[in-house]
């Protein structure tokens, strides 16, 4: 009896184990478990182009998925519509494509985003730009619209320049933030770049659950406001989120392939007041073709895609890392060889055991281009186990 005693408790112990990611490499083994297509461009109505996803969890449980729905060309200038589709059953299922905030025939019209959730409020906020070009219109706005009822239905746009100031800020493209820790424990944090004459990563911070946004850290490319040349350090599109010491990390897309074809991460440790610049270094590991990627942490792990390529958009690949992005695991995992670009990242945070198994993928795929369609993919942590 003692024998089946000892038994028990060992085979308990594992199965909690291989529950808890982030114990040992051997434990997680990333599987693409199940994967659809969500938009395919030049398929529906008039809309010639999908790109940007965005993906998020919300607080209900369930998955929303955005796009932009471009009208007449892949150009990132042009009329748009936004798409969303959601998910209630872990991306097993979505509702039809919704198009909503439609510019009509704007020339520099609507321009993705990145969306945060307020898990105290229960509200998806969209953040977005309009004429971020500056093509045919005069002034770029920074804008918001907010979802309080799991993405079925959305407030009217503010307009945020007049809280933010007018500039030209283009949010992600990705997911922004709720600090979970200390400092600034519930804050919103958003970041995105500037004009590729005027780029870097910037931040807007919210402390009252996206009533009022104000400017937060900086970190400007060199020279500023001025025509770049190659290796000229550039910062541009970004992915933040936050560490379990309460500290912000941005993995950032290197414009200009300064110092490297590779990954810039800047880490904020006031909330997003400050990017230090003797927090920044370049992650060589990395590789990249200068592209919007995914990066996200999940319980104590973290998770990083992209095409990994130094010159083309295709090999999008999904790594991990066990010791805060210091390292990155060997075994990497291809999640398609082909055409790829831009991709988003999240999970869902209920703290169950079939919560804790699975992370989502939305990127950009094809097979001559990597603009023909958007993907959802659902990863398992620990193969299929």
């Amino acid at each position: 009896m003692e024998a089946e005693k000892k038994l028990l408790l060992a085979g308990l112990c594992f199965l909690l184990s291989a529950a808890s990611p982030g114990a040992s490499s051997a434990q997680i083994d990333p599987l693409v478990y199940e994967e659809q297509l969500l938009w395919v461009s030049g398929s529906q109505g008039n809309i010639n182009t999908y790109r940007i996803p965005l993906i998020t969890f919300t607080p209900k449980g369930s998955l929303l998925a955005f796009s932009e729905a471009r009208k007449s060309s892949s150009s990132d200038i042009g009329a748009k519509f936004f798409a969303m589709r959601r998910s209630t059953d872990k991306g097993a299922t979505w509702s039809p494509t919704v198009f909503f905030l439609d510019d009509d025939t704007a020339p520099d019209g609507n321009n993705l985003g990145s969306v945060v959730v307020d898990e105290e409020t229960g509200s998806v906020i969209l953040i977005y730009t309009i004429c971020f070009h500056l093509y045919h219109c005069g002034t770029s706005s920074t804008m918001m619209v907010e979802s309080r009822d799991d993405g079925l239905s959305w407030s009217p746009p503010r307009n945020l320049s007049v809280q933010l100031g007018v500039k030209n800020f283009a949010p992600g493209p990705g997911t922004g933030l709720q600090k979970r820790y200390n400092p600034a424990k519930g804050r919103l944090v958003v970041c995105g770049h500037g004009t590729l004459e005027g780029d870097g990563v910037f931040c807007i911070l919210s402390d009252d659950h996206g009533r009022n946004w104000y400017n937060g850290a900086a970190l400007k490319s060199i020279p500023y406001n001025q025509p770049k040349k190659p290796l000229d350090f550039n910062p541009d599109e970004c992915q933040p989120f936050e560490m379990k010491d309460g500290s912000i990390v941005i993995n950032v897309r290197n414009q200009n392939n300064y110092h490297c074809r590779c990954r810039v991460v800047l880490r904020s440790r006031d909330g997003g007041l400050s990017l230090p610049i003797d927090d920044l270094y370049f992650d060589n590991t990395l590789v990249d073709p200068a592209v919007a990627a995914g990066a996200m942490q999940k319980e104590g792990v973290l998770y990083f895609t992209n095409p990994a390529n130094e010159q083309h958009r295709v090999n999008l690949t999904l790594r991990w890392s066990l010791t805060n992005g210091t390292s990155w695991e060997k075994n990497a995992i291809q999640i398609w060889a082909g055409p790829s670009g831009y991709s988003s990242m999240t999970t869902l945070d209920s703290g169950s055991v079939e919560d804790r198994k699975y992370i989502f993928v939305l990127y950009e795929k094809g097979h001559k281009d990597y603009d023909e369609t958007i993907s959802f993919v659902k990863i398992h942590l620990y193969g299929g186990q």
